[in-house]
């Protein structure tokens, strides 16, 4: 099933075309490390022409402990959103927590992110919306894919039609998440993109006590079988060494192994879409 096109700049999500590459770290770790991080993923997509946005939090409002690096912040982290976004000519999305953060974030940020633990907060969803941004919606791990129905009407309700479906797997027992890939036929029936948030979907939210964590190891096989499924976009994490990450390292990809992935990524992509 064909969806509506979305229009991001020049980069474009649905009908079918070729999958959006959403990458980036979690965090805003430091303003160097962030930048070169663009820099190294910048070169990737443009190497192997893949449509790109570049992704970090600038602050990460939901860790699990209130101990835990959350980010520069909402004004020094667009800083450096801005400073990427016009360097290298990309596109950027961050997470909008608050009500409050909307008019600042909708100056710098091409896509507005609403977290999953907010998907359904209506105040917040329709005050994103009405900045006219193209707005991604984070389908919460405690929703059925046909519950997304109800968020993309609240965007609708407010004249927006700028829309976008990530799935990140869904709550299965304690500690953990599966991902039911017949989640995103039924998004898609929605008629707006779908995007496959794939390190988050191998998360263990709260699997470290008093951290999030994760089984990266799976991030290959399920990004592969995503794009099989014929998803719009892909939403990956990726690190120089995750292990040092200071948020969600378990979950993230190495940069070192991310060309390859991706390249196998491209192949089956052009089967589906019979590019």
């Amino acid at each position: 099933m064909k969806t509506r096109v979305v229009k991001v700049n020049d980069v474009l999500f649905g009908g079918n075309n070729p999958f959006v590459l959403i990458a980036g770290p979690c965090v805003i770790e430091s303003r160097k490390a962030t930048v070169k991080m663009a820099a190294d993923l910048i070169k990737i997509a443009r190497r192997l022409k893949i449509p790109y946005v570049f992704k970090v939090s600038y602050d990460k409002a939901n860790r699990t402990s209130v101990n835990s690096f959350r980010g520069p912040g909402l004004k020094a982290g667009l800083e450096i959103l801005k400073e990427i976004k016009e360097r290298f000519s990309v596109p950027v999305i961050s997470d909008v927590h608050d009500i409050a953060e909307v008019d600042l974030a909708a100056k710098v940020l091409d896509i507005i992110q609403i977290p999953a633990f907010l998907c359904r907060q209506t105040s917040l969803v329709q005050a994103a919306a009405l900045t006219g941004k193209v707005i991604n919606i984070k389908k919460g791990q405690f929703l059925a894919p046909w519950d997304v129905k109800a968020i993309v009407k609240k965007i609708e309700a407010v004249r927006n039609h700028k829309i976008l479906l990530t799935e990140r797997g869904v709550s299965f027992g304690y500690n953990n998440l599966v991902t039911d890939f017949r989640a995103f036929q039924i998004m898609r029936e929605t008629g707006y993109p779908v995007v496959y948030d794939v390190t988050h979907s191998v998360q263990q939210p709260g699997g470290l006590g008093e951290a999030t964590g994760g089984k990266s190891e799976f991030v290959p096989l399920l990004a592969r079988a995503g794009v099989a499924a014929g998803v719009d976009a892909v939403f990956m994490e990726t690190h120089v060494n995750p292990k040092k990450a200071l948020s969600d390292g378990p979950n993230m990809i190495p940069l070192g192994q991310l060309e390859p992935l991706l390249r196998d990524m491209i192949k089956i992509d052009r089967i589906v879409k019979c590019h």
